[in-house]
């Protein structure tokens, strides 16, 4: 079953108060800049809403995806027709809880997240003051930087289930590894986080941040549109060195580009297409596989219908 008339209004007339919009670009909410329509996309507003949400969605049979801050997502030119699940702003709720605890919405960002933990005198989510993900999308695929990872300071997930109810579960048992949870491949959505982290001088946490930032301003393409990192790092070394080392730096398809400043990213250069980013990833782990005998694992997610 596709997205139908009928399910958009079962939707509506089950969930009144539901923000959702029919046939939303998913390009102005995806960072590549790349993605026709989403048949619907619902922004719920709780965890009660959003398992309701999910709860109708699995009992009609109609494909829907899950998504945060779209920060590494590649969507069809053609759009999806599905229901787009979204955590927005009205899931970005952050909370001091003490003891060095800081609870939030799976909407906020990490970078205000941060800000927040900084301001609050406490230390351990530098690294993620970069990273333009939510917080939900980062504990998803356990999202990291410079040394520091999610379940370095994760002390606990709630998520919405496809049968109505909400949970919460132990860091421990969410299999956290690299780039990796037990969430993949599941309809179990992260609504909200606990992390614990450890008291340290506001400054001090914001010296540490800035220097991050420049850093990733000195190495990144940050002015380009893009998923970040196109490539999982391969065991034993760097996606970026092994892409460099390919000679294929700068290289294009259409309007999709290897950054010139990071191997490490595709960047839209202007007008990209859906299919010039894959087939200039295609090329990338083709020629990159020909040379070293590695095969590059995206990390950039690609939907399709």
């Amino acid at each position: 079953m596709r997205v139908s008339e009928e399910l958009i209004a079962g939707i509506r007339s089950a969930l009144p108060g539901l923000e959702l919009s029919e046939n939303e670009p998913m390009s102005a909410h995806c960072s590549f800049r790349i993605g026709g329509p989403a048949r619907l996309m619902c922004c719920p507003a709780s965890a009660a809403e959003a398992a309701a949400l999910l709860e109708l969605l699995e009992g009609s049979g109609a494909p829907f995806e899950l998504m945060g801050n779209g920060t590494n997502l590649l969507v069809p030119d053609e759009g999806l027709d599905r229901v787009v699940v979204r955590m927005g702003d009205a899931m970005s709720e952050t909370e001091l809880l003490g003891d060095g605890r800081i609870r939030a919405g799976a909407g906020v960002t990490l970078a205000k997240l941060a800000v927040f933990a900084a301001n609050s005198g406490l230390s351990g989510l530098e690294f993620a003051h970069g990273i333009p993900g939510s917080l939900g999308g980062a504990v998803f695929m356990n999202a990291g930087a410079y040394g520091g990872e999610m379940k370095d300071v994760l002390e606990e997930a709630e998520y919405a289930a496809a049968d109505g109810t909400v949970v919460s579960v132990p860091a421990s048992e969410l299999g956290l590894s690299y780039r990796h949870s037990a969430f993949e491949g599941t309809k179990r959505l992260v609504t909200s986080a606990t992390v614990r982290l450890s008291p340290k001088e506001p400054e001090e946490i914001r010296a540490r941040m800035r220097e991050l930032m420049e850093k990733r301003r000195a190495s990144q393409p940050l002015d380009m549109p893009s998923a970040g990192s196109t490539f999982k790092r391969p065991a034993g070394g760097f996606a970026a060195a092994l892409i460099d080392e390919a000679g294929l730096k700068g290289f294009a398809v259409g309007g999709a580009q290897v950054s010139e400043k990071h191997a490490g990213f595709v960047v839209n250069r202007g007008g990209a297409s859906f299919e010039d980013v894959m087939r200039l990833m295609e090329h990338i782990q083709k020629t990159v596989y020909d040379r070293s005998g590695i095969m590059l694992e995206p990390e950039v997610r690609i939907l399709k219908d």
